[in-house]
């Protein structure tokens, strides 16, 4: 796969934050989502935004859950285990004036999801790591146990390596862009139908 060059920025497609630009660093795996997918996604999820508690597990630039701020989401749990974009994911979200409705975890994604969704469920999850590191199917095993019933999961993985939907899980929509391969999954309690 052909490794893309970062742009400078990456902006705020709508809601109170439109057109807000997000500074990208150069940084290994770092892959910020394109304006169409995410333009997609947030079409998808329209009003079920509103309110809802956000957990975006592999941050980065954190451009979805700005997004996500920006559309009404109550509040984001960001994780990124590179201090370095953990440190400018928080200036931004200060400049933003979303802080109070934000906070930013540098640790492990997986290590850490037990005790950041017992303080604060989420009811949508964005799981979007560097396509090379394989780390949807663990991701996805790991937030089973701590999601409710129709919580809400978008993956983005490279375009072949959709994860595999398994017990638990509901295939809600699906798409793709380029080389890019893009879902949101829904929370279902395991009982027959």
């Amino acid at each position: 796969m052909k490794t893309a060059i970062a742009p400078g920025s990456i902006r705020i497609i709508a809601g109170s934050l439109r057109g807000s630009k997000l500074p990208v660093h150069l940084s290994d795996g770092l892959r910020p989502s394109p304006d169409r997918v995410r333009e997609t996604l947030f079409n998808w999820l329209g009003s079920s935004l509103i309110g809802a508690n956000v957990l975006d597990a592999f941050a980065g630039t954190g451009v979805l859950g700005i997004e996500a701020l920006s559309r009404c989401a109550a509040f984001v749990n960001f994780i990124e285990i590179k201090p370095g974009l953990a440190r400018a994911l928080q200036s931004q979200l200060i400049r933003l004036k979303m802080a109070g409705r934000a906070a930013v975890h540098c640790v492990d994604a997986m290590q850490a999801l037990p005790k950041i969704c017992k303080t604060r469920a989420p009811t949508l999850v964005f799981v979007d790591p560097p396509f090379a590191a394989a780390l949807h199917q663990p991701m996805l095993a790991a937030l089973l146990p701590c999601l409710g019933d129709g919580a809400l999961v978008y993956l983005e993985a490279e375009k072949g390596h959709m994860p595999v939907l398994t017990s638990g899980w509901a295939s809600h929509k699906h798409s793709s862009a380029g080389a890019v391969e893009f879902a949101l999954w829904r929370r279902q309690a395991d009982h027959a139908g």
